[in-house]
């Protein structure tokens, strides 16, 4: 059965180490910098556990996006589920539980993948699914290698433990040291998946490992970046970063024992790399992303709508206009999440069910990528000076002496000072504040950079197709054809 939001707040009191501001916090729960999110995702539990939405969001008394689908209809279901979930918070939760619960099924689609002649991780693979699904946890991942020397292999780094490798072998299990980045709603988390999705050279054999372990384990640390939430002045005054920043911490194991049955992938390097790419989790990935993406911008050009009928404009032609090509980008990214539901593929013969198009799917990345900051470059354009010319506070609008003149002077035909406060408050959250300026970089390298994922469409794509089409009008005519 799904878990209850108290029942996941509960989870969270388990003595993890996690650090802000060079201090420990003893309860995310309970901290100002983290209280806030922890309660917008203790909502989410309770939309799965028993609301109207439960029978959308859960499957056989798990969440679907557990669920490993069989059929076109399947992804167009477990889609309904991401998108209520990605409603719930406007689309500015990017890692929610439902994201790695997407990865978890992809390995279990195809365990075949783990079983090497060195090592076989197939059943620690299929045992990492069904524990995260049937005790509804929340699965969290750092797989990429701290950016201190990117000419360098992992094994070539100036010191041994700067990328996650494996130290020791011992009765039950292995050691390891080292740290992973980025650790998004990591602090929030049930268990965290500790690998690398970036390909390894021949020689990082010992870094090339993949593992599951609680938050609570002996010798992980996460070093938390600044937490909005904790600057916020309050939910008036930051309505987004007041309760939904997820923050992003890095990893660091420090002798951290990890027991045989939680290793997915050993000094194997094709394993470590082909356990995302080659079954369908990352596709996986890509779909709960892409309709998280399609539900921010629905949400973003409905803030442009708001605004630009607050300031009386939005009858204005040129105003219509950048109107419609918000809405034509909430439509191109709707396109993708359908399109590559549409062009679902097999896996594994239909043995593993199906997953999202790959083609379409990682067209997706290009597209969002670019697509984001264009898309808040054109709201503020919209937004214009109102969303800096504004009370340091809510607090001014209650003053027996500022408020009269706040309601006076910033207000708008048929829209009061406080409507007009509240709305580009939430404005300047999305876009100029510093969690905006994070959630623009976060969408620029959501699926890594640029010229990781323009290589790979480069190879995935069907240029062979494309070419051959292009061949077949050159073949078609010749100096001596006629006109």
């Amino acid at each position: 059965m799904t878990r209850s939001g108290h029942e996941y707040l509960a989870s969270l009191r388990d003595g993890r180490e996690i650090w802000l501001d060079g201090e420990r916090v003893e309860d995310v729960t309970s901290h100002p910098a983290f209280r806030n999110t922890a309660a917008s995702i203790a909502r989410l539990y309770d939309l799965a556990h028993d609301s109207e939405h439960t029978p959308v969001l859960t499957q056989g008394g798990v969440h679907r996006a557990y669920a490993i689908p069989r059929s076109y209809e399947d992804l167009v279901a477990r889609r309904e589920a991401y998108k209520v979930w990605a409603e719930a918070s406007f689309g500015f939760l990017g890692r929610t539980p439902d994201y790695m619960a997407g990865g978890a099924a992809g390995f279990a689609a195809l365990p075949s993948l783990f079983r090497t002649e060195g090592y076989d991780g197939s059943a620690a693979a299929l045992a990492y699914h069904r524990r995260l699904a049937e005790g509804d946890l929340y699965p969290t991942f750092t797989i990429t290698n701290p950016q201190i020397d990117r000419t360098r292999s992992a094994s070539e780094q100036e010191e041994d433990d700067l990328v996650v490798r494996v130290v020791a072998e011992k009765d039950g299990g292995i050691v390891v040291r080292g740290a992973k980045m980025i650790g998004t709603a990591a602090v929030f988390g049930n268990e965290v998946i500790v690998g690398t999705i970036e390909p390894l050279a021949p020689q990082d054999v010992e870094h090339a490992v993949c593992f599951s372990v609680p938050i609570d384990t002996p010798g992980l640390k996460f070093i938390s970046r600044t937490s909005y939430e904790a600057q916020a002045r309050s939910v008036f005054d930051n309505p987004l970063s007041s309760r939904f920043d997820e923050n992003d911490a890095l990893l660091v194991c420090d002798d951290v024992f990890v027991p045989w049955e939680r290793v997915l992938a050993y000094r194997n390097v094709d394993v470590s790399f082909g356990m995302w790419w080659r079954t369908p989790a990352y596709l996986n990935f890509v779909h709960q992303a892409a309709t998280r993406f399609w539900t921010k911008l629905e949400f973003l050009t409905g803030v442009a709508i708001l605004i630009t009928k607050a300031n009386n404009t939005y009858q204005l032609p040129p105003v219509t206009q950048a109107i419609g090509r918000l809405l034509g980008r909430v439509a191109q990214a709707k396109a993708f999440v359908l399109a590559a539901e549409a062009s679902y593929e097999e896996v594994d013969g239909g043995r593993g069910g199906v997953a999202p198009g790959k083609d379409i799917s990682f067209a997706q990345r290009i597209m969002a990528g670019e697509l984001y900051p264009q898309a808040v470059q054109e709201i503020k354009l919209l937004a214009g000076g109102g969303v800096i010319q504004l009370p340091a506070s809510g607090e001014d609008l209650l003053h027996p002496e500022l408020g009269p003149l706040v309601r006076k002077y910033i207000r708008s035909p048929g829209t009061p000072a406080e409507d007009r406060v509240k709305l580009l408050k939430l404005a300047w959250d999305a876009l100029g504040s510093e969690f905006a300026g994070r959630h623009e970089q976060y969408e620029r390298f959501y699926h890594g950079a640029p010229h990781v994922y323009l290589m790979q469409q480069a190879w995935e794509g069907d240029a062979p197709a494309c070419e051959a089409l292009a061949q077949a009008c050159l073949d078609g005519y010749d100096l001596r054809s006629t006109r």
